[in-house]
């Protein structure tokens, strides 16, 4: 009995391999589809599109790149983390991603129903007050909190963001009370941020920089760790004295859990291939960007230590 089963064990095992050497080899043999969190139009969506198009050249089939915005990415994070794990749904994957969890209670999603496939571009945010405002520095800037009768107000794009939660931390390193003015996301905000009916925002680059440069609004900061080539001049968070509210805003591509490592290896390949393309360089600079790819390894080790840094502010926000 011992020696009929044996063989048909190994022609078990036999096929298994065959059939996955042949499942790595097919995929993909149907088109992806690539849920971006945010408006269809918006920075995120014209970047990811970017990269996207190559990305489909590389893997000859098609990459359907679907909006599904609200809730602070938390709809498009469900939709994916209960998508089959098979490579063929993908999420365009965003501080938020770290952050709502650690905001938030009683999400239908949490980070380990994610596997990272790779980081695709970073984007500057600025520090930004209306051009009337008599603040030309972010110290100067808290001074003026600091006297006025009633707290200042700054414009909230929404939770989980990281222009959200770097205002949270400045007004806890800077000791200001400030209040928020709640909008759905950045560009609804700039209208009255230019008449003055709030004192400040952090805005992401795609949005504040046309206004920046038409002088409606001032940039004070950079909250990146780096100064911008876009904005030269302006000084980073850091340097103007708050290297505690430093913060990058990314994006890459997260799949769900489970999805198998061959076709993760696949679309990073693809994705590294997409970036490094003179041609979507371009496209994310044009889109507000810079190209930042990291591989699969590296993206998840990066993801690691954010998850870390975010954690410590969240905390401290709620004390």
């Amino acid at each position: 009995m011992i020696r009929s089963i044996v063989p048909a064990v190994l022609a078990l095992a036999a096929a298994f391999v065959t059939g996955s050497v042949q499942s790595e080899e097919a995929f993909p043999t149907k088109p992806i589809r690539v849920i971006v969190p945010y408006a269809a139009g918006g920075v995120v969506d014209v970047q990811t599109r970017a990269v996207t198009q190559r990305m489909a050249t590389e893997l000859g089939q098609p990459m359907v790149v679907e909006a599904r915005p609200g809730a602070a990415g938390n709809i498009a994070a469900d939709f994916v983390a209960h998508a089959p794990a098979d490579g063929y749904t993908l999420l365009v994957s965003a501080p938020f991603l770290i952050n709502n969890p650690l905001m938030e209670s009683h999400l239908r999603w949490a980070p380990k129903d994610f596997a990272p496939v790779g980081r695709f571009t970073l984007s500057p945010s600025y520090f930004v007050v209306p051009a009337s405002s008599p603040a030309k520095t972010v110290k100067e800037f808290v001074a003026m909190a600091k006297k006025a009768p009633k707290p200042l107000q700054f414009g909230d794009g929404g939770s989980g963001s990281t222009q959200n939660m770097a205002n949270e931390m400045f007004k806890i390193v800077a000791d200001i009370p400030l209040e928020p003015v709640t909008y759905k996301g950045a560009p609804p905000m700039v209208p009255d941020l230019i008449n003055g009916a709030f004192s400040m925002a952090i805005l992401p680059s795609s949005v504040a920089y046309p206004h920046i440069k038409s002088g409606a609004i001032r940039a004070l900061a950079n909250i990146n760790s780096t100064r911008s080539a876009q904005l030269p001049d302006v000084p980073t968070i850091a340097e103007a004295g708050y290297p505690e509210v430093t913060a990058l805003s990314w994006y890459g591509f997260h799949v769900p859990a489970g999805t198998p490592p061959e076709v993760i290896r696949k679309l990073d390949a693809a994705l590294q291939k997409a970036t490094a393309a003179p041609e979507t360089k371009e496209r994310l600079v044009n889109a507000g960007g810079e190209e930042a790819y990291m591989n699969t390894a590296d993206f998840a080790a990066f993801i690691k230590a954010d998850a870390v840094r975010w954690e410590k502010v969240a905390n401290a926000i709620r004390k």
